[in-house]
């Protein structure tokens, strides 16, 4: 404990900051005071100008100018996620309680911790990496810094103390940044980077370039070979402990699907209604590393992402050279679909990681005939089944490549591809027997989903939704030049397309093209979800990746900027969709919640609370309550966020999905409420409008009594709506 002098000095040091408060946020009003704090306290208007700014050194930039951005960044985002978001947490000082008429309340609700102030940490952090690469920089930074930490105070959002403890650990880190990469340049350039080496010897003095003697034209391109593949690990290296990080962290909640398919990996089986097993072996695995939380549902995620990068990567590499096999590695990045895939534990990366690893091993095995490779191949398509059904196309994609390239039809003459066949069909049996033994639910809830029994009527008003989907998941400008590829590499010719290159495409595009072009057909007679042509994503881009690489040795230079600059805007796009709240720090508003991609991975905390209250305030009344869903996905939120319900996973259950006759879901193989007569419970009804208790329901129920529609807030913004009803003396 502190001895009582040092109490009293800490209590006077509050009292003189909240006292410095009041002076600034109370004492200092003014109009113009007003508007410099809104602009400096950063708005669209500023995001506006330094944006501009960053666009016109990525576009004429000097080497010193690109070293300098760069190093801004690193510190920014070092400083956000290393430095003053654990102090915030850690040290937990709420906001300024003190709020006047002029202030702004919306600040406080989303984000109450205070010391360190964020704000003046990055505003001092890039003056001073500013400082250190232009000298006179500081006349213009420091005084916009000191504004941007005024303006803090002044908007009520911080105390002093907080901002001055963030102007200093900003400058920490910002001169930390600039040394540790500095040794870590002069350390590892020569051998990681050795083209951009010879460039720039230090990162301190970047334009003082040391006389380089004349190498051969093979060691240069050896250098920068060895250049890609230290980009190429370096990017999947860091964005996996990203994207750990970011699963890690309270950022987003589970989704829907990820909660129910939790509660599936309590209760492992050889199938599921709707999915084939992986999923709930994926996640087990996860939660048995890391615990029933967040990181441990989603722990699979970034690592098969990563697996799947460095499987692309290699892949080209040896196909074409490493700098193809970044160009991947890029585009996996800057993909929405396969970014969101990174940190969401469903059963699209299962399904992509393995028909991409049957492809990769099926090329292989075309080739060079090699019985294990057609064994692995086989093996691959079996774990695909048992990830997601859609594997089943990938048989169709062979039939048609064996059509479309008669020189590889002697392989059916060999015993490899009927191997791979008959291990294919092994890993089938779990689902059929799981399946025989509940009436061909699978098939019966398959053919629901696709409206396989409704009668064909074409119609194109599916179309456009689908091609508008897809181009928004897989980026405009690689969905359109995955789609020319598709097309124009038939009639290439010439001495730079060999016969192993062509048959390389073939292969590429029969992997891809058949399942998309089914889906996109099917949009014809019923709507087609956009991530049911995962699995074709990444063969259509490698055929991609490989026609428009041979076009650039043609001669087409503009591909290069083209390709980077729509890289660095699809990676920019994916960091916002991570986390939207970005958009509020850039513009000062949020996106409507309706066009919110979030939206269906917060709130659920909030909504397992409110439930809580209700069944606390019915529980009050004597006797146990438990909970019923009206929809499996609330189901699986309330089981996990409800402390009380996940402390029951699986053996008691506090939680259910209303009792059926027919099999709607997971639920229906599981014990339900039934044995729990006489008891009370809560029902959870999703609408925006209030609704009559379900028949269902009432007639389970002595007497059901509505409770009323409750909003479910994030941050200010109603999420969803939810009503209660009171469900007495189950019969």
């Amino acid at each position: 404990m502190l001895p009582p002098a040092g109490i009293a000095l800490i209590d006077w040091l509050r009292a003189m900051d909240l006292a410095a408060f009041r002076w600034v946020h109370e004492g200092m009003r003014h109009p113009w005071l007003d508007a410099l704090a809104a602009l400096f306290s950063w708005n669209g208007l500023l995001a506006l100008v330094v944006l501009v700014a960053v666009a016109g050194v990525i576009w004429k930039g000097s080497q010193r100018a690109w070293i300098c951005l760069g190093l801004v960044a690193l510190a920014v985002l070092a400083g956000e996620v290393g430095v003053y978001q654990p102090l915030k947490r850690g040290i937990g000082r709420l906001r300024p309680e003190i709020i006047s008429e002029t202030g702004n309340p919306d600040e406080w609700r989303r984000n109450r911790s205070s010391m360190p102030s964020s704000h003046a940490g990055n505003w001092f952090a890039a003056t001073l990496v500013l400082g250190m690469y232009y000298r006179r920089s500081w006349r213009y930074m420091a005084p916009a810094g000191t504004l941007a930490a005024f303006s803090r105070v002044y908007q009520g959002a911080h105390y002093p103390a907080d901002v001055v403890a963030g102007a200093l650990l900003g400058i920490a880190v910002g001169y930390g940044v600039v040394r540790i990469a500095s040794a870590f340049w002069e350390a590892g350039g020569t051998r990681w980077f050795p083209c951009w080496w010879r460039r720039c010897r230090s990162l301190r003095v970047p334009d003082v370039v040391e006389a380089v003697p004349e190498i051969l034209e093979g060691q240069w391109q050896q250098d920068r070979h060895r250049q890609w593949r230290s980009l190429a690990y370096m990017a999947i290296g860091l964005t996996l402990a990203a994207r750990l990080i970011y699963v890690g962290s309270d950022t987003i909640e589970l989704s829907e699907d990820e909660a129910y398919q939790w509660l599936w990996s309590k209760r492992l089986d050889w199938s599921y209604y709707s999915k084939p097993p992986l999923i709930a072996c994926a996640q087990w695995l996860g939660t048995q590393l890391w615990g029933d939380r967040e990181l441990g549902v989603r722990f699979c995620s970034p690592v098969i992402a990563a697996v799947l990068g460095l499987m692309l990567f290699r892949h080209l590499a040896r196909e074409l050279h490493p700098g193809a096999g970044l160009a991947m590695v890029v585009v996996g990045l800057a993909t929405p679909l396969l970014a969101a895939g990174s940190v969401l534990m469903t059963i699209d990366p299962l399904s992509v990681l393995f028909w991409t690893a049957a492809m990769v091993t099926g090329l292989s095995a075309v080739r060079s005939g090699s019985t294990a490779a057609w064994a692995w191949t086989g093996a691959w398509m079996g774990l695909g089944f048992l990830s997601k059904y859609v594997a089943l196309f990938q048989w169709a994609s062979w039939a048609l490549f064996f059509v479309l390239w008669p020189d590889a039809r002697h392989q059916l003459r060999r015993p490899g591809p009927y191997l791979a066949l008959a291990i294919n069909l092994v890993c089938t049996l779990p689902v059929i027997g799981w399946n025989i033994a509940h009436d061909w639910v699978t098939v019966t809830h398959v053919a629901q989903v696709g409206h396989v029994g409704r009668e064909w009527q074409l119609t194109l008003k599916y179309l456009a939704e689908f091609v508008a989907a897809e181009a928004g998941l897989l980026h405009p400008l690689f969905l359109a030049g995955a789609a020319v590829a598709a097309f124009a590499f038939w009639r290439q010719r010439g001495p730079a397309i060999d016969q192993a290159r062509r048959m390389r495409r073939v292969f590429y595009f029969c992997m891809g093209a058949p399942v998309f072009a089914f889906y996109a057909f099917y949009t014809m007679h019923s709507r087609v979800q956009p991530n049911w042509i995962a699995p074709a994503v990444v063969p259509l881009f490698c055929l991609m990746v490989d026609y428009w690489e041979s076009r650039w040795r043609e001669g087409l230079r503009w591909l290069r900027p083209l390709f980077v600059g729509g890289a660095a805007a699809g990676i920019a796009g994916i960091l916002l969709l991570h986390n939207t709240n970005l958009l509020i720090k850039l513009t000062g508003r949020a996106l409507p919640v309706e066009m919110d991609p979030l939206r269906r991975v917060r709130g659920w905390a909030e909504t397992a609370r409110v439930v809580g209250e209700a069944r606390d305030r019915f529980q009050a009344e004597g006797g146990p309550v438990f909970i019923i869903g009206d929809h499996y996905g609330i189901v699986g939120q309330l089981s996990f966020y409800l402390p009380e319900a996940k402390a029951g996973v699986p053996d008691d259950p506090l939680v259910y999905y209303q009792t059926t006759d027919q099999p709607r879901n997971q639920f229906y193989f599981w014990p339900g409420y039934r044995e729990r007569r006489g008891q009370n419970a809560i029902y959870v009804l999703q609408t925006d409008t209030p609704q009559p208790a379900p028949e269902a329901i009432a007639s389970q129920f002595g007497q059901v009594e509505d409770w009323g529609l409750r909003e479910i807030q994030y941050r200010g913004r109603v999420m969803r709506r939810i009503q209660l009803f009171a469900c007495r003396e189950l019969r």
